[in-house]
């Protein structure tokens, strides 16, 4: 898990991306298309086009940082929209890496009795 430090802001980038793409460009992406600064510590979530691969770009203040993740099953869940980001929050990050779909998280069962 990415130690996430509070006032961080987790952005999704809207669409797919082609997950050959590295730190330098990734990084450049989040500067030309996203219009954001890369260095402020934030983290940007990248999705390829099967869904089932992210890659997560993250500054923590000394160097810039690569994460990867593949789910075995599923996709991840994922914006509607074409072009931009969308900004969650860590807790529905948490969810998404899970393969949880994170815009109405459910639990699997319920209790039937309190006793």
């Amino acid at each position: 898990m990415i130690p996430i430090p509070s006032g961080v802001r987790v952005w999704i980038a809207t669409g797919h991306t082609d997950m050959r793409r590295g730190m330098q460009s990734l990084t450049l992406t989040v500067q030309e298309s996203l219009k954001r600064d890369p260095h402020v510590g934030d983290l940007y979530i990248f999705r390829g086009r099967r869904g089932d691969l992210v890659k997560i770009l993250w500054h923590d203040g000394l160097g810039m940082s690569l994460y990867a993740k593949r789910l075995d099953r599923g996709k991840f869940i994922w914006p509607a929209a074409s072009a931009g980001a969308v900004s969650i929050s860590a807790a529905q990050m948490a969810y998404m890496l899970k393969g949880i779909d994170w815009r109405n998280p459910q639990l699997s069962w319920r209790p039937q009795s309190a006793g």
